[in-house]
Formats: structure tokens, C-alpha cells, sequence
């Protein structure tokens, strides 16, 4: 594989991350398009969108935004499933962190899905919510770490 790691800056990078986020979460988990889409797909620098691109080919993508004026949430994190199990995960989410720290953030949400909450526990996230909940019809739970 011929992967790397883009921080989305042009259009065209932001398409192949709504095609990452169209595969994964409409077509896959069924959530529906007008759900997944929303204010911070606008434009490139609507949030921090991140990309792992495999040569031409995207394979990953995630984006995080400032949640309030200490925390940043991480959100839409999707791996195309031809590439799970390579750690694109692990590695879309350590670019968002320190691109996060570089901004001086000291915490960060997120809102896992069920299923992946002992990924991000590996990744040094702690539940925080006392309960799951759904979102967008998929059961989540609110996860924080400190960095």
C-alpha cells in the first residue's frame, strides 16, 4: 500500500472524504445522506477534515471540530472496507491529535459507536456518558481523553 496521511485543503480532497463517509456510513450502516452531511462539510475549512489516501485511491477519512472552547470532538472517522484491520483507524485519529495539540487544545470528545468503543479505549479514550444513545439510528457512547 501507498498510504498517506492529507490534511484536506481543496475540494476535490473534500469530495474523496464524503466518498469514504457515503460508502461507509450510508451505504453500509445505513444512515441516511441528509444525516450525515451537515454545516461542516461546506467547504474544506468548515472543520479540520483529514484524508488517507492509498496512492489515488482514498481509503479513510475523519474530521474534528472545536466542540467549546477547551475541547475538540472528533467526528465522521470511517475506513473503506477493503482497508480495515491495517490500522488506518488508529492512524487517521493520531493525525487528528496532533494537529489538535498543535493548536493547543488540552481535551477531546467523541461520540463511538458501540461496536468500537474498546478500539478507542486502546487509543487512551474513557467512556464519560453513563448510558448509550442513539445517533443517527446507531447505538453511541460519549468518550473523552485528556492530552
Amino acid at each position: 500500500m501507498d498510504l498517506s496521511i492529507v490534511p484536506v485543503h481543496t475540494e476535490e480532497q473534500l469530495r474523496d472524504c464524503f466518498a469514504v463517509r457515503i460508502r461507509v456510513f450510508v451505504e453500509e450502516q445505513g444512515v441516511s445522506p441528509e444525516e450525515e452531511m451537515d454545516d461542516y462539510d461546506a467547504s474544506p475549512s468548515a472543520a479540520r477534515h483529514f484524508l488517507i489516501m492509498n496512492g489515488n485511491e482514498p481509503a479513510a477519512a475523519a474530521r474534528w471540530i472545536m466542540y467549546d472552547g477547551k475541547t475538540a470532538k472528533l467526528q465522521r472517522i470511517a475506513v473503506m472496507k477493503p482497508y480495515r484491520g491495517y490500522g488506518l483507524g488508529r492512524q487517521i485519529i493520531q493525525a487528528m491529535e496532533e494537529d489538535i495539540r498543535t493548536q493547543g487544545v488540552p481535551a477531546i470528545i467523541l461520540d463511538g459507536q458501540t461496536h468500537a468503543e474498546a478500539f478507542y479505549e486502546k487509543l487512551g479514550y474513557k467512556t464519560v456518558s453513563t448510558e448509550p444513545f442513539l445517533d443517527a439510528g446507531i447505538w453511541h457512547v460519549r468518550m473523552r481523553k485528556e492530552l
